[in-house]
């Protein structure tokens, strides 16, 4: 297959079917979007309610269900699959699931790009190379450091993908949470310690699928180059928007569970890839003339 930033336009592009696992999840939604542009046929998946994206064909799917994921992929036949289900609260959604999606796609001998997160690591070494070695400190973050595991044993070719912060154009959940905390809808407070690497959903989206078309295997990461902490984080989004970033209030993490410092190292990756994997600062800039409210 082809990814979108290698495409060009559609007319040029030999159609492949891409199953999106995830595929009405923010992220999700995006890869499903950006794999039609590019000319493909696209199916993907929901666990509640499909998505809205016409020419999608999507499918109820619990991938806590082996078997019934097993059905699908089978009845699908996808030549590509990227894996971007997952939920923070439940192991065997997060875990489970992505080796049942991996056990499927191995079956038909379909391309798998797994989608990980930076919460495999613990912060303790701050900056983390792919050949870090993943030491979470949360039930999250071992779940998806056991998916790792069962995708790597299961499809040795795999892409694992850890990502960092998604934001977009507003969609996101943190950008919401921005907004629900300057009205006063939400009462909280953005960590100034507490550092990632954000990256754009559609820049994200469009890496995934590159890999997806590219002969890699193996772990990769793709975040954005810009190490923010949240508090600063929410201030870019609320600047963007033209809100006051006064009414944001800061504060220092808890510590562990939860990872503070964990910034992950994509040059490898970025070498290889066509995409443009934005910094926040660069795609969080305020547009020209746009006056706080």
């Amino acid at each position: 297959m082809h990814s979108q930033a290698q495409a060009g336009t559609a007319a040029n592009v030999i159609a492949v079917e891409v199953l999106v696992v995830g595929g009405s999840g923010f992220l999700g939604g995006e890869l499903a979007r950006q794999a039609l542009a590019a000319g493909h046929r696209v199916a993907a998946t929901y666990a509640t309610r499909p998505g809205d994206l016409a020419g999608v064909a999507w499918h109820a799917v619990d991938v806590r269900d082996r078997a019934r994921v097993g059905e699908l992929v089978a009845a699908v036949r996808p030549d590509a699959v990227v894996n971007a289900a997952y939920r923070k609260d439940d192991w065997a959604t997060t875990a489970d699931g992505a080796a049942h999606v991996a056990v499927a796609a191995a079956a038909v001998g379909a391309r798998l790009v797994h989608v990980s997160s930076d919460a495999v690591f613990s912060g303790a070494a701050v900056h983390y190379a792919e050949s870090a070695v993943p030491d979470p400190t949360s039930p999250y973050g071992a779940a998806k450091a056991a998916a790792e595991t069962a995708v790597a044993a299961v499809c040795p070719a795999a892409v694992i993908a850890r990502t960092s912060l998604i934001i977009g154009d507003g969609g996101s959940a943190h950008e919401r949470w921005v907004h629900d905390l300057v009205a006063g809808r939400a009462a909280g407070v953005l960590f100034t310690d507490e550092v990632r690497c954000p990256v754009h959903v559609a820049d994200l989206a469009a890496a995934l699928l590159e890999l997806a078309a590219s002969e890699l295997s193996g772990v990769h990461h793709v975040a954005g180059p810009d190490a923010v902490s949240r508090h600063e984080l929410g201030t870019l989004i609320a600047r963007r928007d033209g809100l006051d970033p006064a009414a944001l209030s800061a504060g220092r993490s808890p510590g562990p569970p939860r990872p503070v410092d964990v910034r992950l190292d994509c040059t490898a990756t970025r070498a290889r890839l066509r995409t443009e994997l934005r910094g926040a600062r660069e795609f969080l800039r305020r547009p020209a003339g746009r006056r706080l409210l």
